[in-house]
This record gives structure tokens, sequence and C-alpha cells, in this order.
């Protein structure tokens, strides 16, 4: 038996050498929510830590992680949505479908951790998961709260409620004479 390190837990799995992480983790481990979306690394609904990298899993082997790295899932972030990013997420009602979100939240989450005060450049070179809802203003919006959420915790200051979070402007930017 193959031994992953799964959100601080030794998991045994069995699986052909070149099954994706992903499916690892969705059948043989029961942690769905990481989602399949494309199968070739483009959508990032599949995004998961790798010792806080962010890693499309759905093509990289499971057998390729060794026992020793540490795989977080959205499971995982934290046990009760009490992250600055999940928070932000609901805060903001970022989510429509919903589909995407765990790669997103975990994506933003490696980004923050890498910038803790990111540009929207920064952001949008590191968003390249893909929302077919097209949630990307808000998905930056909740970035810049979470951040700053991140910040005042880091610094001592106040932090903020999801119902005072959601009192956030979200300061979109609209182009005149588009239709939404």
């Amino acid at each position: 038996m193959a031994r992953l390190n799964v959100n601080g837990k030794p998991l045994e799995y069995s699986a052909d050498e070149g099954t994706p992480l992903l499916w690892v983790l969705r059948e043989q481990l029961g942690l769905t929510g990481t989602k399949y979306g494309c199968g070739v690394a483009q959508c990032g609904a599949c995004t998961v830590h790798i010792d806080g990298v962010a890693v499309r899993s759905c093509a990289m082997p499971a057998a390729a992680v060794k026992a020793t790295q540490k795989i977080t899932t959205i499971e995982g972030l934290s046990l009760n949505g009490s992250h600055p990013i999940q928070k932000a997420w609901q805060a903001l009602d970022v989510p429509q479908c919903g589909f995407c979100q765990s790669g997103m939240i975990m994506a933003a989450t490696a980004l923050l951790k890498d910038k803790p005060n990111p540009t929207d450049k920064d952001i949008d070179d590191a968003m390249t998961n893909i929302c077919r809802c097209g949630t990307y203003n808000r998905v930056r919006a909740a970035i810049h709260v979470a951040a700053k959420e991140m910040a005042a915790a880091k610094s001592g200051g106040k932090t903020h409620s999801k119902a005072e979070l959601g009192k956030t402007s979200l300061n979109i930017e609209h182009v005149e004479g588009a239709k939404a």
C-alpha cells in the first residue's frame, strides 16, 4: 500500500502507478471537495496544495507524491470555513454555481501565502482557474478582502465577521455600454 499525507493525516491507498492524485483523493480517500473539470490541468477545479504550492491534481500522478509531502485539500484548509479566504468568499457571494470554487479558493490561498498584499496584476497572473459563471471580479475583490483580514490578524488589528465583510464594497468597475 502506498501512503500519502493528506490534511495532516497519513493515509494509505492502492492504485496503478499512473493514477492521477485527483482520483485517489476522490475515489479512494473520499475527499470529494476537489473537483474534476477538464482532466488536462487547464481549468483548475482540481487544485490542491502540495507543500503549500498550488498543484493541478488531475495531471499529477499520485505515485509522484512522496509520503513526506503534505497535501492539503479544500477539506483541510479549515475545519469550519474560518480561513480568511473562505470567509471573504462567503461574505462577497463569490460563487454562483460553485463547481470551480474549491480550486479557486486553493489557488487564492497559495497566492496569498506567496504575496500577502497582491496587486490586481498579481491576482490576474496567479488565478488561471476557469470559472464558467464569470465571477472573476468577485474573486479579485475577495482576495483583496482576505489579504486585508490576514494582515490585520498578523498585526494584532481588528478582523471582521463574515457579516461585516459582506458590507465590503466590491468596487467592481462597469464598462459603459456593456451588458450584463
